[in-house]
């Protein structure tokens, strides 16, 4: 599976979560090019605040494969992920994270506290943001406008 295809389901984790009522960002992590995880974000389902779609999956992730180390696995989430996310990126040692919409506000990625620049971060994963950035950022408009 190409790599545009894994951020489709991504995306489509998004689209689900939305429905739910959930703000819509989805999640898959991959590994040897299967996909092992994927979740949508998850906070209002479970009453859940560490329930993002990054936690979820790391989650079922680390489940499925039997470990709390993921250096084999690659992270497709549709926005750029929050300190919390980067964090469990981090101590995951996930090995490579591709997002899709940029987070001027809420990204701690290429924004705000840029989380992997900072010299306590112990793991820094090969970074590649806006892949299915339009596709993302209007899931995301569409929700909030939608809620004005």
């Amino acid at each position: 599976m190409a790599m545009p295809s894994f951020m489709d389901a991504a995306l489509e984790q998004a689209r689900t979560a939305a429905a739910a009522g959930e703000v819509p960002v989805g999640c898959v992590i991959v590994r040897d090019g299967k996909v092992v995880a994927r979740a949508g974000n998850r906070t209002v389902r479970d009453s859940d605040p560490t329930a993002h779609a990054e936690l979820v999956a790391i989650r079922q992730a680390a489940t499925a494969l039997g470990s709390e180390r993921l250096t084999e696995c690659d992270l497709y989430v549709t926005l750029e992920p929050c300190a919390m996310c980067a964090g469990a990126v981090a101590f995951a040692r996930i090995r490579r994270l591709y997002f899709g919409a940029y987070d001027p506000k809420g990204g701690a990625v290429e924004n705000g506290v840029r989380f992997f620049s900072s010299p306590s971060c112990h793991h820094r994963p090969e970074i590649y943001g806006g892949i299915g950035e339009r596709e993302a950022s209007a899931l995301l408009k569409h929700f909030f406008a939608a809620r004005r």
